[in-house]
């Protein structure tokens, strides 16, 4: 069809008075933004989520994004000190774990703070055994629980890796009331320590993540370091959209047979507990409306196109975009499930 003089004229115009508002919205933005994130390594998923969705962002928008890993304390501070939008926060539900579970310096970002939109997902977080352990699934670590078998569980307390031993405790005390007690922590700190506490006997469960300890899977079981996946936490639906070659030599089908369904960890005796490790975005209460509606639109704009959304899945995250309103809304319904567990528990 050919098109006249004035009919391209007047498209070019509805175009135009569409991209309006996303061009007046992002020159609201200052030129340059702190990207303060909630953990102070720049090697771990944190800083690597962070880098990949900050340059997209700041192409997109033609801003200047520097992520600074500064740690949940501090990250929460200087995000309290600035409403002028220079500063934002990137983290995960440790967010609000760590408030829940009474960690200092952890505020509730729900209360003084703005959260959403969510970004990506680590889909990893994970729970593991000695390769020569003789407990070879979850039903056999809380059928040992409700036996009287003291089970000890190595994590980081606080946050997303005591989340699955408050799981554990939950299900043990849903199937047998008592044998909670059984199920006992080993308080460490990073995944080394975690690791160590398992190669020294100390533990009988650790928490870790596909990325961090599937190599030692893949050891033959008379090696000290062998481990076996138990349990991944991620939802069936989040693992599904992972690559179908998985990492290393856990393929997605593997995944799965350590996720629910297949492997079952109840919440209340009828629904398995899950957990997805989102990252999201948080912003001082009093940041102007109209910025964080720029950040909206460039986010939609950017997860939209087939480059953010390969380089995650490069890195093994899982493209989980949901708008501020909505994010924020799915994020705090999570929070309000967790809680529930936790205090039950208290």
């Amino acid at each position: 069809m050919k098109l006249n003089r004035r009919t391209v004229m007047a498209a070019a115009a509805s175009v135009a008075i569409l991209a309006q508002p996303m061009m007046a919205a992002a020159q609201d933005l200052p030129r340059n933004v702190r990207m303060v994130i909630g953990s102070t390594s720049t090697g771990g998923d944190t800083y690597q989520a962070a880098s990949i969705v900050a340059d997209a962002l700041s192409k997109q928008l033609g801003i200047n994004i520097k992520v600074d890993a500064v740690g949940p304390s501090e990250g929460f501070k200087a995000l309290g000190r600035d409403k002028r939008g220079t500063t934002i926060m990137l983290f995960h539900d440790h967010a609000y774990l760590g408030n829940l579970y009474g960690i200092a310096g952890n505020p509730d970002p729900f209360d003084g703070y703005l959260v959403g939109p969510t970004l990506t997902i680590n889909p990893g977080n994970a729970y593991l055994v000695a390769k020569n352990s003789p407990y070879q699934t979850m039903d056999d670590i809380l059928t040992a629980a409700a036996n009287g078998e003291r089970i000890r569980v190595a994590i980081q307390p606080g946050g997303v890796s005591e989340i699955g031993f408050t799981a554990m405790r939950n299900a043990a005390r849903v199937r047998a009331p008592g044998s909670e007690e059984n199920i006992v922590p080993v308080n460490t700190g990073s995944q080394a320590d975690k690791n160590q506490a398992m190669f020294d006997g100390l533990a009988d469960v650790i928490n870790g993540s596909i990325q961090a300890n599937e190599q030692f899977t893949a050891l033959p079981e008379n090696d000290q370091k062998a481990m076996r996946f138990v349990w991944l936490t991620a939802t069936p639906e989040t693992l599904q959209k992972s690559p179908e070659a998985g990492m290393g030599a856990l393929s997605r089908d593997d995944m799965l047979q350590y996720a629910s369904p297949q492997t079952s960890v109840t919440l209340d005796g009828t629904t398995d507990f899950t957990f997805d490790k989102e990252f999201f975005l948080i912003y001082n209460k009093d940041m102007k409306p109209e910025m964080m509606q720029a950040i909206d639109e460039g986010l939609a704009a950017v997860f939209a196109q087939d480059e953010l959304n390969a380089r995650l899945l490069e890195a093994f995250f899982i493209p989980d975009f949901q708008p501020m309103a909505e994010g924020s809304a799915h994020l705090m319904k999570k929070r309000d499930t967790y809680r529930e567990v936790i205090d039950a528990l208290k």
